[in-house]
């Protein structure tokens, strides 16, 4: 490679680093918490559930009580779980009968508890799991601007991904094994940077390419609406297999009960290991009644086994069948495969740790290139304006970084002393919280402080988790693994390990002399 090549490839590697690196770390940080979503919203509502994506609940039951409160006649009633949690979604859409006048008949959405069918509007189901989930794809700025941010910043990560690569192309082998810690600041930088960011290459690929399609893809998609479809959206989703089937109302209901429990248990005998994930009631009371049953088989049979069972609720019979079987098309793969490998849920706890770690190994790699860019121009020649200026940037971006730490340890004491929260109480608790540690750290003006008491503060909150949810519900770690609520002690378990870890490398943090 020409030099004038290498340096503009460098320096563009270096430009689009420096520019998406708060909000990268940011993604990476809150993305790494959240392949445990589901877990810590078990432990914040002090719930053990059955790891499986199989709806656990009584059909028939759950639909007479929505039938008693909401009318469900003329609806188009949806129950769909998307966590591994105790609570499924319940979308109903106005009722169909235009001669009622009642006020329940509008649309609706709640989550329905499947243990006691208890009601819960969203902001009551919002949970810390939750708010780091969304976080990681920056949903708290209005919509569309935090989901095209993210998108685009993951899009830019991709590209610095392959000029980095392009860089260190044919020396990638013999850095991996160079780490020299007692060399000269730069030097250590730069090696803990090249080493780990090769660790994370395959994951950090992956999250770049998977993270720019679901966030982006909109952008990405516009001309074909406006060339391929004539700007009809409806025809697009339906193409993409996103909507679902229309069935008229006829404005006759039927005369026998129906056993909703019946159509999904009938699914389950046609394919084994077949895990229904929704159900969703067309026309519901009508003569025209139809359900549709969709779901997946076990991760052990199938990776990408998608498959849904359409009935006539008045003749009983199956008017459509998706096989997942011989009927998983290339666009299933594709929308799956992406999904499932940008979450990480399926392998169970061994996976999400392996991606936990990544993601934090990520984080990493992203603070020591800037650690590296600002070593590289803290030297004579550099006037001492711009020196202090670029230690300035440096600490800003330290700080609101690093500062993550300790505030995601405190809101987990948070949203277990201040029971019940909702999403108003841990968005102002986390974002103020992370406001003034962010405040208080850049006005200490010292890197080496910055680096080692976010550590040390993090770890010793982290030590206090499963102290005050022992102290709040007493289920300390030791009864929920007798209890085999896994759940709730992994999480427990998980804050002892990660703070003793980061209280061991906060407590081998020197400081370095120039």
């Amino acid at each position: 490679m020409k030099n004038r090549t290498y340096n503009i490839i460098f320096h563009t590697h270096t430009v689009s680093g420096i520019v998406i690196s708060v909000v990268l770390y940011i993604i990476f940080f809150a993305g790494s918490f959240s392949f445990f979503r589901d877990e810590i919203a078990n432990w914040e509502r002090n719930e053990s559930v059955e790891i499986t994506d199989d709806i656990q609940l009584d059909f028939d039951k759950a639909l007479d009580s929505l039938h008693k409160n909401y009318n469900l006649y003329g609806r188009d009633v949806a129950l769909k779980k998307t966590y591994i949690e105790q609570r499924i979604s319940v979308s109903m859409s106005a009722s169909k009968d235009s001669v009622t006048s009642n006020k329940t008949e509008g649309a609706k959405f709640f989550y329905l508890d499947t243990k006691n069918n208890s009601k819960h509007t969203y902001d009551q189901s919002y949970t810390l799991g939750e708010f780091l989930y969304r976080l990681h794809f920056l949903t708290q700025i209005p919509y569309p601007f935090g989901y095209y941010l993210s998108g685009f910043v993951a899009f830019f990560f991709l590209f610095a991904i392959i000029t980095g690569v392009v860089i260190h192309w044919k020396k990638i082998v013999s850095n991996f094994y160079v780490f020299r810690p007692l060399s000269k600041l730069k030097t250590m930088w730069t090696d803990a940077h090249t080493t780990l960011g090769l660790i994370g290459l395959p994951f950090q690929f992956v999250y770049a390419v998977t993270g720019a399609f679901f966030m982006i893809k909109l952008v990405l998609v516009a001309p074909s609406v406006l060339f391929l479809y004539g700007g009809d959206n409806a025809k697009l989703y339906e193409d993409l297999e996103y909507s679902k089937p229309q069935y008229q109302f006829k404005n006759n209901a039927i005369t026998s009960n129906f056993n909703a429990s019946y159509y999904v248990t009938s699914t389950k005998k046609i394919w084994n290991d077949f895990d229904v994930t929704e159900v969703h009631l067309f026309n519901y009371g009508d003569e025209n009644m139809h359900i549709l049953v969709n779901g997946h088989l076990n991760y052990n049979t199938k990776f990408n086994g998608i498959g849904e069972v359409i009935f006539n609720v008045k003749t009983g019979e199956i008017v459509s069948k998706k096989s997942p079987i011989t009927d998983t098309s290339y666009l299933d793969g594709v929308k799956n495969v992406l999904y499932k490998i940008h979450y990480a849920d399926y392998g169970g706890f061994p996976l999400k740790i392996i991606s936990f770690i990544l993601g934090l190994i990520t984080c990493f790699v992203i603070i020591s290139g800037v650690m590296i860019w600002l070593v590289a121009r803290d030297k004579k020649n550099i006037p001492e304006k711009k020196r202090r200026f670029n230690e300035r940037v440096v600490r800003i971006y330290l700080a609101i970084c690093l500062s993550m730490y300790p505030i995601t340890a405190l809101s987990f004491i948070a949203v277990k002393v201040f029971q019940p929260t909702n999403s108003s109480f841990i968005h102002n608790f986390y974002f103020m919280g992370w406001l003034l540690l962010t405040l208080f750290f850049v006005l200490k003006k010292d890197l080496h402080f910055i680096n080692k008491y976010t550590l040390l503060s993090g770890s010793i909150i982290g030590f206090f988790i499963p102290i005050s949810n022992g102290i709040m519900t007493g289920n300390w770690f030791w009864k929920t693994f007798l209890n085999q609520q896994f759940q709730l002690f992994f999480v427990d378990i998980f804050w002892l390990i990660l703070a003793s870890l980061t209280l061991w490398i906060s407590l081998k943090l020197k400081r370095l002399k120039k």
